[in-house]
C-alpha cells in the first residue's frame, strides 16, 4: 500500500491504491518497470493517433480538433477523475501532449500517421511482452481489460511520486 493515498472502498469499485497495487504486482523487476515505464506512455500515444485518424462525420470535420481522439478523450478523463482527480488531471495534461504531438506529427508527415502508429504499437507491444517474460508474469490486463487504463496512471503515480506530489 502506499504511504500518501487515501484509500477508499466504494460498494464495486476500486480505489487508486487497489489498481495499483495490483498492476504492481506483475512490475517488480527493474527491467520490465524500465520497459513500461517507455513503453506504457508510447501505446497511449500510438492508440490515440490510432483513433485520431479514424474519419469523422462531415458535420464534425468542420470543426476544428473534433474528432474520435479528442472526443475519446472525455472517457478517458472520466475513467480517471472517478479514481483519482490528481491524477485524471495529470492524465490530462499528457493527453492534450499527445494530442498536439499527433497533430505536429500529422501536419509535418502527412498521411505517414497511421503506418507509423502501427509500427510503433507492434513493436511496444513486443517490448511490454519481452519484460514480462523477464518479469515470469502475465500482463495485468489479462486479469482485468481495465488494466490497460491503469498502466499509464502506474506511470504517472509514479511521476507524481518522484515529484513529491499527493494523488
Amino acid at each position: 500500500m502506499h504511504p500518501n493515498i487515501r484509500v477508499e472502498e466504494t460498494m464495486n469499485t476500486k480505489s487508486i491504491d487497489t489498481w495499483l497495487d495490483e498492476y504492481a504486482e506483475s512490475h517488480q523487476n527493474k527491467t520490465n518497470k524500465a520497459i513500461h515505464w517507455v513503453c506504457v506512455p508510447l501505446i497511449f500515444l500510438t492508440i490515440m493517433a490510432l483513433i485520431w485518424a479514424i474519419p469523422v462525420p462531415s458535420f464534425m470535420a468542420s470543426i476544428p480538433f473534433l474528432n474520435w481522439a479528442t472526443i475519446s478523450t472525455a472517457v478517458i478523463i472520466l475513467f480517471y477523475s472517478r479514481l483519482s482527480i490528481s491524477l485524471m488531471l495529470g492524465m490530462l495534461m499528457f493527453t492534450i501532449i499527445c494530442l498536439g504531438a499527433i497533430y505536429g506529427f500529422e501536419q509535418a508527415f502527412p498521411g505517414k500517421l497511421v503506418p507509423t502508429a502501427v509500427i510503433a504499437f507492434i513493436i511496444l507491444w513486443v517490448g511490454q511482452f519481452y519484460g514480462h517474460k523477464i518479469e515470469g508474469k502475465k500482463p495485468s490486463f489479462l486479469k482485468d481489460v481495465q488494466f490497460l487504463m491503469i498502466g499509464p496512471a502506474w506511470v504517472m503515480a509514479f511521476i507524481y511520486r518522484k515529484l513529491g506530489l499527493k494523488y
